[in-house]
């Protein structure tokens, strides 16, 4: 799969990782969205994701992919673009999305149906792709609701679940809004307020399923699926 990215060093995990995302997310596209909030703990302290959200969804084979909400860098769009792509309409920050293949531009993006290239159906009409197919239509036009991002965050099957075990992140809902919002300091505290505030008003804790692979919802509160 082609991808915009301004680097032509990548590590054979990386090219693993080309071949396999195109088809987890023309699958996981078809499926309604699962997508959350991860939102680091104080005591998360991995440089990578140290007082971080992170909005994520999980593939049909439970990989788990998403962006950094709440890191906005200093990046010029066009340092990341090649040369021949327009850059000229976004006027956003771009924001660091995670570790994961950094030279890689990212989009999270509103359609108001399925996108014809491959994308990760993230919330209802929020799709994350990193592919050329849908990142130049965004581009190119003024009217499309979107955010820009280098890299990405991404958890083999079963490795989000043992951060989680070592109470690492809290899980809370997502949406459009927050995942948009325009100055996200102080984003991270409040999640963690709230958060904090669930769990001392007695809600059910949340936790992550164990007896079968969650493809469509891969966290449960109370033992239902989300």
């Amino acid at each position: 799969m082609p991808v915009f990215h301004h680097n032509g060093r990548m590590t054979r995990w990386s090219l693993a990782l080309l071949v396999l995302l195109p088809a987890c997310a023309a699958a996981q596209q078809a499926e309604p969205p699962n997508g959350l909030l991860l939102v680091a703990k104080p005591g998360l302290l991995d440089p990578n994701f140290r007082q971080t959200v992170v909005l994520v969804t999980q593939t049909p084979d439970s990989q788990t992919v998403g962006v950094i909400l709440n890191r906005p860098t200093q990046l010029k769009l066009s340092q990341l673009l090649p040369e021949n792509a327009p850059a000229g309409n976004y006027r956003d920050a771009v924001y660091f999305g995670g570790p994961v293949m950094r030279q890689v531009i990212v989009a999270l993006f509103r359609s108001g149906k399925p996108p014809q290239a491959p994308a990760f159906h993230v919330l209802k009409g929020l799709y994350l792709s990193m592919h050329p197919g849908n990142i130049e239509p965004l581009l190119a036009g003024t009217d499309r609701r979107y955010r820009l991002y280098s890299g990405f965050s991404g958890w083999a099957p079963r490795q989000l679940e043992g951060e989680l075990a070592r109470d690492g992140w809290f899980l809370l809902p997502a949406t459009e809004e927050l995942v948009f919002r325009k100055d996200t300091r102080g984003m991270w505290k409040e999640l963690v307020d709230k958060a904090l505030g669930k769990r001392t008003q007695g809600a059910a804790p949340i936790h992550v399923k164990k007896d079968r692979p969650a493809s469509h919802g891969f966290v449960t509160r109370g033992g239902r699926s989300s």
